[in-house]
């Protein structure tokens, strides 16, 4: 079974993305401002789009040229067009300027994965994994959230003292999905442990350990055919995934699940703790638990921005010229506040769940992770409130800090204090 490289673009380049006879960088372009981007990124994107309109040429780390999406209609638009904005970052004609070290290159770089396919192996890959995801129980899953949730609350339910991101909210998502996928508690562990270490020096190692789990769980599933998990639905889907296929497909379906939801979490359970709209919530009632959740999709989007697609031809997005092999950034979180969409930002999103936190299209998160992602975040906070009612910040809100990198926003740690309350 091969390894897919987290560290280089494998695979031939697309003979069809030569450079741009011009040159790769759009002229106009503007080096993106990381510190405005992480301090006030709504004035930032304000800011843009008034001097450039939806779609910004923009240059990262000074020398790396993208196309930012800020529109919301624009958004849409590449996300429901496959076909001229491809998935498959081989298509990308500037891969001779990305250093060996980017932040991104974990994202960007091409992998055998259902993320970066295209046209029928997509689909017939989507389907499966959806199918998959689709098969989960509701109510078992809702149980499994309870379990996780109870037995991490209880390892410092009688300290009085917690950090709720990194004793809670950064553990929940993988315990629980990597139980449907039919993996024990101890592997489980052994496979978040690894999944911190997905980036930097220790990458290759981590992702063969991954590896060799996933390998090692499809092989219990083919000798024990009547197992329920998800992978054992994919092994006998009858879109005939290879093993390859299934594992890559495995891994990374838990390398996106885990950050976001966890900062799904994370971010809402700042917002409950440090808005006075949600007090009943944390006096003991639970109707306020989605509205946060919602709050969250739309204001403080766990998935800023996703890079990315690869323009398949010559094309005009938002006024501006694509050209083939041009790579475009979606600006998920930007889309949430476009003035032409949501023109009074600050009024709330209510119930309005049109949001593009979970992008869009073919390529955007599949209705059934959605759920699973929705139904752990829920779990994980209702468990919370009912167990540790009287949970605060031990902290002033303004202390909170904030973790951000281009394509994850989460707060830092949210340090709390409470009445020390018996074990489960």
């Amino acid at each position: 079974m091969t390894t897919p490289d987290l560290t280089s673009p494998s695979g031939p380049v697309f003979p069809s993305a030569p450079a741009p006879p011009d040159g790769v960088v759009p002229a106009g372009s503007v080096p993106l401002d990381y510190q405005r981007f992480r301090d006030e990124p709504l004035e930032l994107y304000r800011e843009l789009r008034r001097e450039h309109g939806p779609v910004v040429p923009i240059l990262l780390d000074g020398k790396i040229p993208v196309w930012m999406v800020l529109g919301y209609r624009e958004v849409v638009r590449v996300t429901t067009d496959p076909n001229r904005f491809a998935r498959d970052s081989r298509r990308w004609h500037s891969w001779h300027l990305v250093p060996p070290d980017w932040e991104l290159t974990t994202f960007v770089g091409y992998r055998p994965t259902g993320l970066f396919s295209e046209g029928a192996d997509h689909q017939r890959r989507s389907e499966a994994i959806c199918d998959g995801l689709a098969s989960v129980d509701q109510f078992e899953l809702r149980a499994q959230c309870e379990r996780v949730a109870d037995q991490l609350i209880d390892t410092f339910a009688g300290s009085g003292r917690a950090d709720l991101v990194a004793e809670y909210a950064g553990q929940i998502p993988l315990r629980v999905v990597t139980r449907l996928y039919g993996l024990d508690d101890a592997e489980s562990a052994a496979l978040q442990d690894d999944s911190l270490h997905l980036t930097g020096s220790e990458a290759p190692v981590a992702l063969q350990r991954m590896q060799t789990r996933m390998e090692a769980l499809i092989e219990r599933v083919r000798e024990n055919p009547d197992q329920v998990s998800v992978a054992a639905h994919l092994v006998s889907h009858p879109a005939g995934l290879t093993d390859d296929e299934i594992i890559n497909d495995l891994l990374g379906s838990i390398y996106a699940v885990q950050q976001p939801t966890s900062d799904l979490i994370g971010n809402a359970l700042r917002l409950m703790l440090t808005d006075e709209r949600f007090a009943i919530t944390l006096s003991g009632g639970r109707r306020s638990v989605g509205q946060a959740l919602n709050e969250v999709l739309w204001e403080d989007t766990p998935v800023p921005f996703w890079i990315g697609r690869w323009a398949a031809e010559d094309t005009m997005l938002g006024g501006q010229r694509i050209r083939k092999g041009d790579c475009l950034m979606l600006g998920l979180a930007a889309a949430n506040a476009d003035p032409d969409v949501r023109p009074d930002f600050h009024s709330g999103a209510g119930g309005n769940q049109a949001h593009m936190a979970f992008s869009h299209g073919k390529h955007g998160c599949p209705p059934a992770a959605r759920e699973i992602a929705e139904v752990i975040a829920t779990a994980a906070i209702e468990v919370l409130l009912d167990r540790l009612p009287d949970v605060t910040l031990s902290v002033p809100p303004a202390d909170l800090d904030w973790r951000v990198t281009l394509v994850m926003r989460g707060v830092a740690a949210l340090p709390v204090q409470f009445t020390p309350a018996h074990l489960h």
